[in-house]
């Protein structure tokens, strides 16, 4: 392969020519061989580690979404609208997001074990005692704490799923640990409906998780590895200075694409996520013949949730790992036809909501399941185009970008625009609106995500013109980095020797 086009990385190891060239071309082809491609090869203690952050990803999601599966019950306690109750779940993403680069500077400095606990013993305290919280401001307040809580996991935990594998390995354990995303969101559904009608307080769906997180604060600082920074790639790559990093990663075409695309899919599944139960809930209620409770549809909606994550993202992986090795621009192609898939069957399951029971679930389970097969790969992407010593600021930079144009401000905007739309169906204020008005509200607010679906899809498309150059870039810097670095410690002993003499 020409490697004469591929232009410097901008980091502390610089690029060389001739026999040093030589000399990494050699040195990366060996690394490519030692990769291990099978799980077989994976210790008992990777595997633990994995799993710790497989379980806390898990319970992170659950945190976030089970105030979606009591929404009816959060909207009457506080008595407030569609644009409030959005607001809570902006309150929590505004406060992600705006953390989460400092997190990714800590993360790629100092103990990424001892942040993750703190963060995660903070989510689950905040979580607790917000569940006794009774004035909606201070509600909305705690929210925001259970997200800088939870910036401190999110923005780390793959890193060290990068730190400890390469390649096919790689790519299979972030499945797994992306895996729990949606499953975790199915549970948020059922854990805050079911928890809520046994207790007949919608509070104790809040009191699940902190219970759950406290076993993970445990398991994460007694139990978890914490590998060197590009351990599994043998790298010897130091940090740079954060502005160096950030202009780096500005300068990487592949890496900003995705993080766009990356964005719409954080709209998407962020205002689907949040307003999903009750958009079904309302067109359902208004069927002639039906009786289904709100609880009933969040349980039913977590289980679609739950069941299109157990298709989606090992599909993604699947497809991935099946064909990056013989088309190289595979990874950005799959996400881009998933987006593109995705939108038509959404904005069919929101069209037959109002007059049928089944198929609008078949439809967004489809839709889902589609859109689910990004997750996993687009965190292999993120890593692989980036060197390993600004890997959590690279990961920090995208949730910063991912979630303020995306799922910071659309359950918000979708709030917004429903409420606005109540107004203007009702010819009156939005509380007069009748059953059908509220739903066809929420049904036009929420056609917004196909349109958004599909100019995430675009962008995906457009990664795949510079995708195999930027990993290139990547392993090459690696390579050369190690090079200088043996040829450093060569010559410093070669020096002793010469003094000893």
């Amino acid at each position: 392969m020409d490697q004469s086009g591929i232009t410097p990385n901008t980091s502390n190891q610089q690029l060389v020519n001739g026999s040093d060239n030589d000399s990494a071309t050699a040195l990366l082809q060996e690394k490519q061989a030692r990769r291990r491609e099978n799980l077989g090869d994976v210790s008992f203690r990777e595997y633990m580690t994995v799993g710790i952050l497989c379980f806390v990803n898990l319970i992170n999601y659950m945190d976030r979404f089970t105030i979606a599966g009591v929404l009816s019950d959060v909207k009457t306690e506080f008595n407030i609208g569609d644009d409030w109750a959005g607001l809570l779940q902006t309150v929590f993403v505004i406060a992600y997001m705006v953390f989460a680069p400092m997190f990714g500077y800590l993360g790629d400095r100092y103990s990424r074990r001892k942040i993750m606990a703190a963060g995660v013993a903070l989510w689950t305290m905040t979580t607790f005692a917000g569940s006794y919280v009774t004035n909606y401001y201070w509600f909305a307040v705690f929210r925001g704490l259970v997200g800088i809580g939870e910036a401190s996991y999110s923005t780390i935990a793959p890193t060290i799923i990068s730190d400890l594998f390469v390649g096919n390995v790689r790519s299979k354990m972030l499945a797994f640990f992306y895996f729990a995303i949606p499953v975790g969101s199915g549970f948020g559904y059922i854990v805050g409906s079911v928890a809520g009608a046994i207790a007949g307080d919608w509070r104790w769906g809040l009191r699940v998780t902190p219970v759950l997180g406290a076993a993970a604060v445990v398991l994460v600082a007694c139990v978890m590895q914490d590998p060197e920074r590009g351990q599994a790639e043998e790298s010897t790559m130091k940090p740079t200075s954060y502005g160096d990093d950030l202009r780096a990663l500005v300068r990487n075409p592949s890496f900003m694409l995705s993080t766009l695309a990356f964005t719409c899919v954080a709209f998407v599944t962020g205002a689907l996520a949040w307003w999903g139960p009750l958009f079904i809930f309302l067109g359902l209620d208004l069927q002639p013949g039906v009786n289904i409770s709100k609880e009933r549809v969040s349980l039913v909606f977590g289980g679609i949730t739950m069941a299109s994550g157990l298709a989606g993202v090992p599909l993604g992986a699947w497809l991935g790992a099946a064909l990056v090795r013989r088309f190289p621009r595979a990874h950005p192609l799959i996400c881009g036809v998933g987006l593109l898939v995705s939108a038509p069957a959404m904005a069919l399951g929101m069209l037959l909501t109002q007059y049928y029971f089944y198929a609008p679930f078949v439809f967004m389970f489809i839709g889902e399941v589609a859109l689910n097969l990004n997750w996993a790969i687009v965190a292999d992407m993120s890593l692989y185009i980036v060197i390993p010593p600004r890997r959590s600021t690279a990961e920090a930079f995208q949730i910063l970008i991912s979630h303020m144009l995306g799922d910071a401000g659309s359950p918000y905007l979708i709030g917004v625009i429903s409420e606005s739309l109540k107004r203007s169906l009702s010819g009156g204020a939005a509380e007069a609106a009748s059953r059908s008005q509220q739903f066809r509200a929420l049904q036009y607010a929420l056609f917004l995500t196909c349109f958004v679906e599909v100019v995430g899809g675009v962008f995906f498309l457009i990664t795949t013109n510079y995708i195999v150059r930027d990993k290139q870039k990547v392993d090459r810097a690696i390579a050369e980095a190690e090079v200088h670095s043996s040829e450093a410690s060569h010559s410093q002993t070669h020096e002793k020797n010469v003094s000893g003499e």
